[in-house]
């Protein structure tokens, strides 16, 4: 009896399951999904007014800027920044304001930095409003089933009339269709803006929304040129740093249809700018969000060049009436320092914003030199040594050479061996001078008895290379290096010896023309190029010199070839170079004294020189 009532009971909840699933669920999943189908209708109808469809089909937002707002009849930037209302941004490192007629972040001026050495110089400026000469601003909005507004076309107004970063500012504004929008604006101490947008829906029907944040750059800066570096867009797509060449966008823009060829990659998080030799915009998504990023081109119809960063929520939010939907972003607009790039990484959670820093090739050693030059360069500022990061060089360079010691070491005692044996060569190239084959036998055989290696002087200079390289992109890359000066006449270490031939090396206050000062010419040379090409041809006369007397000519050459060379590099590189062959020098000396090898060739006996 009990087991039938069991099987009774168990037959009757699975019929109460079935049937709740047949009439109730099933008919409800149904229409959820019928809902879905119109939110992606209503969505796509209105892309078609406000937008357009990628290729893989996601959403490509619509242009920023129209084409008749960008033409060849500028204004200047004072001038446009005053013919629209705005909210004033000010702290340490920034000021400028916002723009009320859009709630467009389009004027940034860097407080702690200028053009140029001169006290007196114009302060750097990144971003600037459509109408001045070239415009660069970041974006913020939504779109969905109710057109695309919070950007362009949307009138704000303001709580207050300052931004700092002890005083947020809000931002309140209405639509057509009964949507309240609200914006904060929030701004940390160096170079980090927090943008809080909520949407209510007042209306008696609901809303679709998708959020978007962008930068818009018309036309590309006036350094844009140096090979050695990435400038243009940037960012970093699902933990991958990304950089895309201006002109890579330029080639995939369809010219013939006027049509933009976005990329475009799905990823949660991340962020997404356009960088400079030393500055950078970027937005910054929430972290815990899936976005389609995008870089793309557009020509504007006066012929200017459009170049756009984007990124778009991928998650459509369904905001009913009374309800609201809030969102997230971040825009760091502001100067590429090590430190506070790292303290955004770690803090803030943007990853590999440091990357933003083009380290080149060589980043496992560019990123490290880069960090300890800066904790020594603050260490020497503490105890109140001015030229710090000279200096910081200096002695990164005895470290550097403390590191290589033992395989240093190795190769100048067998340089010098060589050079102990420079007379025993020289008998046999006058024994064998018209029997190339055999006098290179003799020479071979002779390496092998007294154990030394012809190539071994090769070995500092291999060592140097990488070091080299990546000294060269911290002093031409990092804002860390930009007008840091060292002793005498150098006021700024990634520039290059401001003294010359055509001044007696500073003597004469003479400002060389360009025409002459340009190039590799004999009037581009400095001063710190000379001592360069003097310590190299120390360093020469203390290596054996090549057999081959075509080699030798050329080896002698050297020393003239790399101070002309190195003539337009940063100075800081040529103080490097010069630092690090005097090292070598007295190294090599103390080497040679202690083996009893002279400075001319042969061995010293009982204080006579035997050749």
């Amino acid at each position: 009896m009990d087991n039938k009532n069991l099987f009774m009971a168990i037959a009757v909840s699975l019929a109460i399951l079935f049937g709740w699933q047949l009439f109730v669920e099933g008919p409800r999943q149904e229409a959820q999904l019928a809902e879905q189908e119109r939110q992606a209708a209503i969505i796509q109808e209105n892309i078609k007014a406000n937008g357009k469809l990628a290729s893989d089909g996601s959403i490509q937002l619509p242009p920023a800027v129209h084409n008749n707002i960008i033409n060849t009849n500028s204004k200047p930037r004072n001038e446009v920044i005053s013919s629209n209302q705005r909210v004033k941004l000010s702290s340490k490192s920034l000021s400028g304001s916002i723009n009320l007629d859009n709630g467009r972040i389009d004027d940034i001026v860097m407080e702690e930095y200028r053009n140029s050495i001169d006290p007196d110089s114009n302060k750097i400026t990144l971003l600037s409003p459509t109408g001045s000469l070239n415009p660069y601003f970041a974006e913020f909005g939504w779109i969905g089933s109710e057109g695309t507004f919070g950007g362009s076309g949307t009138n704000w107004q303001s709580s207050s009339s300052t931004l700092t970063p002890a005083t947020p500012v809000v931002l309140t504004a209405e639509t057509k269709k009964g949507l309240a929008l609200k914006r904060t604006y929030s701004l940390d101490e160096k170079f980090m803006f927090t943008i809080v947008d909520t949407v209510k829906n007042n209306s008696d029907k609901p809303i679709y929304l998708q959020s978007f944040a962008r930068l818009v750059r018309v036309n590309t800066p006036d350094t844009l040129g140096f090979f050695i570096l990435h400038e243009g867009p940037i960012g970093v797509i699902d933990g991958t740093l990304q950089e895309i060449k201006y002109s890579t966008l330029k080639d995939d823009y369809d010219a013939d249809n006027r049509k933009p060829q976005p990329t475009t990659t799905s990823t949660t998080g991340g962020w997404l700018g356009i960088t400079d030799k030393y500055w950078l915009a970027a937005v910054v998504p929430d972290q815990n969000v899936s976005v389609n990023a995008s870089f793309s081109y557009q020509e504007t119809s006066s012929g200017a060049d459009l170049y756009q960063t984007d990124i778009l929520e991928k998650n459509v939010h369904t905001v009913m009436p009374g309800a609201s939907v809030e969102v997230t972003n971040r825009l760091f607009a502001g100067a590429k320092v090590f430190d506070t790039l790292t303290e955004y990484r770690d803090e803030q959670n943007v990853p590999r914003l440091e990357m933003a820093i083009d380290f080149g090739w060589f980043f496992f050693i560019t990123k490290p030199l880069l960090q300890v030059l800066i904790v020594i360069a603050e260490q020497l500022e503490n105890i109140g040594i001015k030229a710090n990061f000279g200096v910081a060089i200096l002695v990164v360079t005895v470290i550097l050479k403390i590191f290589f010691f033992p395989l240093a070491n190795k190769s100048y005692k067998s340089m010098s061996k060589m050079k102990a044996l420079q007379p025993k060569m020289t008998e046999l190239r006058e024994k064998y001078g018209d029997d190339k084959r055999k006098m290179q036998q003799e020479l071979m055989g002779m390496y092998k008895r007294e154990k030394v290696n012809p190539v071994s002087g090769c070995v500092p200079m291999v060592l140097q290379i990488p070091v080299f390289f990546a000294l060269y992109k911290v002093l031409f890359t990092s804002i860390e290096m930009r007008q840091s000066p060292f002793y005498g006449w150098v006021h700024d270490l990634s520039e290059r010896d401001p003294t010359n031939i055509f001044q007696l090396f500073g003597l004469i206050p003479w400002d060389v023309p360009s025409f002459l000062a340009a190039g590799t010419s004999f009037i581009a040379l400095g001063l710190w190029p000379l001592f360069m090409g003097i310590s190299m041809f120390l360093q020469q006369k203390l290596n054996p010199a090549p057999a081959d007397p075509i080699q030798a000519r050329m080896f002698m050459l050297m020393p003239i070839m790399f101070m002309f060379f190195l003539a337009n590099f940063p100075v800081g590189l040529v103080i490097y170079w010069t630092w690090n062959n005097l090292l070598s020098v007295a190294q090599q000396y103390v080497i040679m004294r202690r083996m009893g090898v002279s400075i001319g060739g042969g061995t010293i006996n009982k204080g006579t020189k035997t050749t």
